[in-house]
């Protein structure tokens, strides 16, 4: 677990928070690279501050850079951008009081609302209209004590478990609690590799030799774009 100390300052970008906003790394329109709705038109709001340090993280910009939103002027700066496919994500959303009732209000606007998180964080409180990403962190993202087992049961069939897979073990990992936890028949599952670490090719043949019934993805938007990119 993150030590006190530890996790607080990872959480000071957000002393200064105002009562009724959040603290955006960005607002942008692209296509959605991963997950079920890869390839569809999306627009992505994007919070500051994680709580964790991923191995393969790819936005540590958002671990400290960001300004105050208010709940409002999201909602107007998504409606202008004028797509219905929104994602909230991070940074780690859920570490944000205010990002619930965003999540709500983008429902109530007739929006569908997908929600990337760490899978480290309580996801029974979100909206239940909202699309649920969740990750399960593998051994090589140096994070695995962080997984909230608990989250599983709160899984319903429309959402989603991720697993970012970086090697071997891996990959024998996440077969074991595919398995374990019968994960399939709670969610969606998709698994995908670090980017430049793991050659897609090996993980499809053996999600293939072990019929695993997951969705094999890769993320879009690094093949369109420079993977380093920012705001696509």
């Amino acid at each position: 677990m993150i030590e006190e100390s530890t996790f607080h300052r990872r959480l000071k970008p957000l002393e200064n928070l105002p009562a009724d906003g959040l603290m955006l790394h960005e607002v942008y329109a692209s296509v959605q690279g991963e997950s079920t709705y890869a390839g569809v038109p999306c627009t992505f709001v994007r919070t500051t501050a994680c709580h964790l340090r991923c191995s393969y993280c790819d936005t540590p910009h958002a671990f400290t850079q960001g300004s105050p939103w208010t709940l409002e002027a999201v909602v107007e700066e998504v409606k202008g951008l004028g797509i219905s496919l929104v994602e909230i994500t991070g940074g780690e959303p859920l570490l944000q009081e205010n990002v619930y009732p965003l999540m709500t209000r983008l429902c109530d606007e007739g929006h569908t609302v997908l929600l990337e998180t760490s899978g480290a964080c309580d996801i029974s409180g979100v909206d239940p209209r909202v699309v649920r990403i969740m990750d399960l962190k593998t051994p090589s993202s140096g994070e695995l004590a962080a997984n909230l087992w608990e989250n599983l049961e709160h899984l319903t069939p429309k959402d989603e478990v991720k697993f970012v897979v970086g090697s071997r073990e891996d990959y024998l990992w996440c077969r074991e609690v595919l398995e374990r936890y019968d994960l399939a028949k709670r969610a969606t599952v998709l698994m995908g590799v670090v980017f430049s670490e793991l050659e897609p090719r090996d993980l499809v043949e053996w999600i293939v030799e072990d019929r695993l019934p997951v969705r094999m993805q890769l993320q879009m938007h690094k093949y369109i774009w420079d993977a380093k990119e920012r705001g696509v």
